[in-house]
């Protein structure tokens, strides 16, 4: 019999924290998958989770588990497969510690992701931008912030979690202005910054008249937005925006969304896709051709170069009469 919980508290604290050094995030994540997970098993098998052992947990009950987040919970796919992946992580590291557990880690390291149609990104066209960058009152401080913010969102491309993060001394005005960041796998990275974008940070920094180290879009109170936050003020600038956009009605705009404008504004630009790669802060280029996907001025372009074929159009006409009939069924 081996113990469930000293095996995760040594998954976080000595893989994830000292081995891995993940980042908070991951942490976080890490630690939501695990309290659904226990959650829901101390309620099918009715044992607290202190005192479950790891031979509790076989490859069923994680599949039950799997199958809840989708029915019950209303998770998408990815979600359902993000909390895999965390299980996977801790059973990798189950399997130097208990290797007399190793068919059971075996069986649950087998369960596979479930594969997904991948949307066509969604993006902002130049009129929806100009509606919700007119959208916050710019007479009130909210108003200012939350333009300042947007501005940044679309021309940076900046993640959710990166612009919660920045502070006063990560805009660098002037000349070469630019704002730096620490994005996705603790890379530091600068994104240039328009002379509209530098002009309107400038203008919010001397109302601000903070510290170097304070929030660069901070509350009312001071601290820094929540990503949820961010996410709650772009929604309700769009919808204000939809009356003289109607366009922005049939999208649903987050930040993710502004992050993709960005991306689809340099591919318009003509800007290469490594280049742009760089930019978002992507792993590889094999991420940024999603927006060469979703780019349909791209494509006609493309298929302008092209020479027309010649074929006539025409239809089917069976020869038989049998045929004849069974196609009109």
């Amino acid at each position: 019999m081996s113990a469930l919980a000293p095996t995760l508290q040594a998954f976080f604290t000595e893989r994830l924290l000292a081995q891995r050094r993940a980042s908070p995030h991951t942490i976080a994540a890490y630690r939501d998958a695990f309290c659904l997970l226990l959650g829901f098993v101390e309620s099918e098998v009715g044992k607290a989770p202190a005192k479950l052992e790891l031979e509790d947990l076989d490859a069923a009950l994680i599949g039950a588990f799997l199958d809840h987040l989708e029915r019950d919970r209303h998770n998408g796919v990815r979600t359902r497969n993000a909390r895999l992946a965390a299980i996977h992580s801790l059973y990798r590291f189950a399997a130097l510690r208990h290797p007399e557990h190793a068919g059971l880690i075996e069986r649950i390291l087998a369960i596979p992701p479930k594969r997904f149609e991948r949307e066509i990104v969604t993006f902002l066209t130049d009129p929806e931008v100009e509606a919700i960058l007119a959208a916050p009152d710019r007479s009130s401080f909210v108003g200012r912030r939350d333009h300042a913010l947007l501005l940044v969102a679309i021309q940076t491309g900046l993640r959710v979690s990166e612009l919660v993060g920045l502070r006063c001394e990560d805009v660098v005005l002037g000349t070469g202005a630019h704002v730096r960041c620490i994005g996705k796998g603790r890379k530091e990275r600068a994104t240039p910054l328009t002379t509209t974008t530098a002009a309107v940070l400038k203008v919010w920094l001397d109302e601000l008249d903070t510290q170097p180290t304070d929030p660069l879009f901070p509350t009312r109170q001071g601290t820094p937005l929540s990503r949820y936050g961010v996410t709650v003020l772009v929604a309700r600038h769009a919808d204000a925006a939809t009356a003289s956009c109607p366009s922005l009605a049939t999208k649903k705009v987050s930040p993710h969304v502004l992050r993709h404008t960005a991306a689809m504004r340099l591919l318009h630009a003509g800007v290469d896709t490594s280049v742009i790669a760089l930019w978002l802060g992507h792993e590889g280029v094999e991420t940024t051709q999603i927006y060469v996907h979703a780019d349909l001025t791209l494509k006609e372009r493309a298929l302008a170069r092209t020479a027309p074929i010649d074929s006539k159009p025409g239809r089917y006409r069976p020869s038989d009469a049998l045929l004849a009939f069974l196609e009109s069924l």
